[in-house]
């Protein structure tokens, strides 16, 4: 079973940093991080819409540039916020990633700077106009449709030609799993924080785990 570190396993490394990745990398079959655009152009790796939770500065990601981000301080690391193509670079080969979009126009820069050469390289967002501006750039990369709500995920993935559903681990019932693999698709679920919903899950037949810890896969130790 699959196992992606959502942000680079966020329960126990600081989280979208390249120290979180760098660490994820060596247990990890691929880390998950997300991108936002800043003020002067370039994709950075961050979550949330503003600074706030995870630096010492504040206001949205949008109105710093990335000068200003890289001197903000992430979770007490002394690191910046990441751009993602430091991010790209930082995950050595052999292992995947999943660059989740968190906001529209971005996915031709993201797309570009993506190395289709990793093992397992996946685009997602909970977005469908997203995923449709990331297959209309460059449809040989996979996509990922990322939901809550089981109701009509399947078809939706289906319409933009997705490969992967992410669905929430309540919204991720055998049923909706057995509906996507008959799609032709293979079923991710997040965000796994203990073993016993990773065991859970594999009853349901997931093929992976988009987990915030490293020790949760059922055959793992």
């Amino acid at each position: 079973m699959r196992l992606i570190a959502h942000r680079g396993f966020a329960e126990v490394a600081p989280e979208n940093t390249l120290t979180a990745v760098g660490e994820a990398a060596t247990v990890a079959d691929a880390v998950e991080v997300d991108i936002r655009r800043c003020a002067t152009g370039e994709l950075v790796v961050i979550h949330d819409e503003t600074v706030d939770r995870v630096t010492d500065g504040e206001g949205p990601v949008a109105d710093h540039t990335l000068a200003e981000l890289r001197e903000l301080d992430v979770l007490g690391t002394g690191e910046g916020v990441p751009t993602l193509e430091e991010v790209l670079a930082a995950v050595p080969d052999g292992v995947g990633v999943n660059v989740e979009l968190k906001e529209s126009g971005t996915a031709a820069d993201a797309l570009a700077a993506m190395d289709a050469s990793k093992p397992w390289t996946v685009v997602s967002s909970f977005s469908a106009n997203i995923l449709s501006d990331c297959r209309d750039a460059d449809s040989s990369v996979p996509r990922a449709f990322i939901t809550e709500d089981g109701k009509a995920a399947v078809e939706t993935a289906r319409e933009l030609d997705c490969d992967f559903l992410h669905p929430s681990t309540g919204a991720c019932t055998g049923r909706l799993v057995g509906d996507a693999h008959h799609a032709g698709m293979s079923v991710n679920a997040w965000t796994v924080q203990d073993r016993e919903t990773a065991e859970s899950l594999a009853g349901r037949g997931v093929d992976g785990l988009i987990a915030d810890r490293p020790d949760v896969r059922p055959d793992g130790p």
